[in-house]
């Protein structure tokens, strides 16, 4: 008899929320990664930036993570077309 999977069964912790980010930013060190929710203005005028959920993952994490969002990514462009990336002002990081 083969063994079966275990069941999954996902629940969410009392101080669960989802937020929108316009941005993340990337810090590696030898043992994680660590990654940085944030909102960013569009305005011109403006520059404010509100960072509201830092996240640490190991790099093996981080590796698995990297090709669930190639699949995603990829299924999301062969549906609605390619996603173009334009550099910000003032040199070629693309947020």
């Amino acid at each position: 008899m083969t063994p079966q999977p275990p069941k999954i069964h996902l629940t969410n912790a009392a101080g669960y929320r989802e937020h929108y980010a316009n941005s993340v930013q990337i810090r590696v060190n030898l043992w994680d990664f660590f990654l940085l929710s944030r909102r960013q203005s569009n305005r011109p005028d403006q520059v404010p930036n509100t960072n509201f959920q830092g996240i640490y993952v190991s790099p093996q994490q981080a590796k698995a993570l990297l090709n669930v969002l190639q699949q995603n990514v990829s299924q999301y462009e062969n549906t609605f077309g390619e996603i173009k990336l334009e550099p910000q002002s003032g040199g070629s990081i693309v947020q």
